[in-house]
């Protein structure tokens, strides 16, 4: 699937403003966790899995592009 035309400032600035918000959010969360699942989450390779995985994950699907599927 292929854009019509180049992405944009708007499209951009709606990602970028989604992602602080996620961000933002997951902080949040967080902060109402007990202080002993704090320490898992800030203390330990929780958040490095987390990043590496979701990359990957994004990587992934970044490198299918527009092909169709097969089968």
């Amino acid at each position: 699937m292929t854009a019509d035309r180049p992405v944009g400032w708007r499209a951009v600035a709606i990602l970028a403003a989604a992602i602080v918000v996620t961000v933002l959010g997951a902080a949040v969360v967080t902060s109402f966790l007990p202080d002993g699942l704090q320490a898992i989450v800030f203390h330990s390779p929780l958040l490095i899995i987390v990043l590496v995985t979701g990359t990957a994950l994004v990587l992934w699907r970044v490198s299918l592009g527009g092909r169709p599927p097969v089968g």
